[in-house]
């Protein structure tokens, strides 16, 4: 069921004992995802939300044997926790934290090349897979279990695609926000690759937005997958050298508008919704629920 997580995976939350972190675990937890642990160090043997808290992620993994972590630590100490991560064979890396200086990034994916860890975000919602598992922090009461994939950069709109497809009867596979940040772990392609290996997706909705290449980039491997794609590209209005919302979605020196990236998707023959309730009719009217 779902891709990269599932019912089974055990998941510890780096910054548990800070207010969003214990927050998130909490909702984590409700929703059915299995928390074993938390980091925090200094305040190892505590509990947070009934978890127990270690000083180190090494300590985490020797008692509990992660699968997963999600990260809620600030900016400055984002990248050390990730290496924390990966240096103890955690397999799945998910980075809440935004705000994380570039630099420290592009050190931080140059080094998970040479690591057996997948890292999603950061400045990411995470990973939903209905009925299974939620690592992030995406609301639990929109999802409904289904078929349809969705990957998208921003956080909120992945909230609003995933809620309106559940109100209109059509349920998720798993629903993945890769961040919008200009440097992270997950690409689009990444994620693709990930849905149209997997039984349990029979399309998949891609959002984008203004900003970079990411989404033009994925279009060769769009073409050559035997599952359909929809797109939803966001920010036609956007004046070229604002940022809306997040430091990866800015318009710079002509590069990465709305317009450009539709007429992308366009000229390849990939489907280009409009509008949210865009997407709910492509799906409904070639049945891909």
């Amino acid at each position: 069921m779902g891709i990269l997580i599932n019912k089974d995976t055990k998941v510890i939350v780096q910054g548990i004992s800070g207010k969003e972190g214990s927050l998130q675990a909490k909702w984590m937890i409700e929703f059915g995802t299995k928390i074993v642990g938390g980091v925090t160090p200094g305040k190892g043997g505590i509990e947070v939300q009934k978890v127990p808290v270690f000083d180190s992620v090494r300590e985490a993994v020797d008692v509990n044997k992660p699968d997963a972590s999600v990260i809620f630590v600030p900016p400055q100490f984002a990248a050390d926790a990730i290496f924390e991560a990966a240096d103890n064979g955690i397999a799945l890396i998910v980075c809440i934290t935004e705000g994380i200086p570039v630099h420290d990034m592009m050190r931080v994916c140059s080094y998970l090349k040479t690591t057996s860890s997948r890292l999603l975000g950061p400045n990411c919602p995470g990973i939903t897979v209905p009925g299974a598992s939620k690592i992030g922090i995406m609301p639990n009461p929109i999802h409904m279990s289904g078929n349809i994939g969705v990957v998208s950069r921003s956080g909120t709109l992945t909230y609003e695609i995933v809620d309106l497809l559940s109100r209109n009867g059509i349920g998720q596979s798993a629903s993945v926000g890769i961040g919008g940040d200009p440097v992270n772990g997950t690409s689009f392609v990444d994620v693709l690759q990930l849905f149209e290996n997997d039984p349990e997706t029979h399309a998949v909705v891609m959002v984008g937005e203004i900003g970079g290449t990411a989404e033009e980039e994925s279009i060769d491997f769009i073409k050559g997958m035997s599952k359909p794609v929809i797109t939803y590209i966001v920010g036609v209005s956007a004046p070229p050298g604002k940022t809306m919302g997040h430091a990866g979605a800015i318009i710079s020196m002509g590069v990465g508008t709305a317009a450009e990236k539709i007429k992308a998707f366009e000229d390849a023959g990939i489907i280009v919704a409009r509008s949210p309730s865009d997407i709910v009719q492509h799906i409904k009217k070639m049945d891909y629920s």
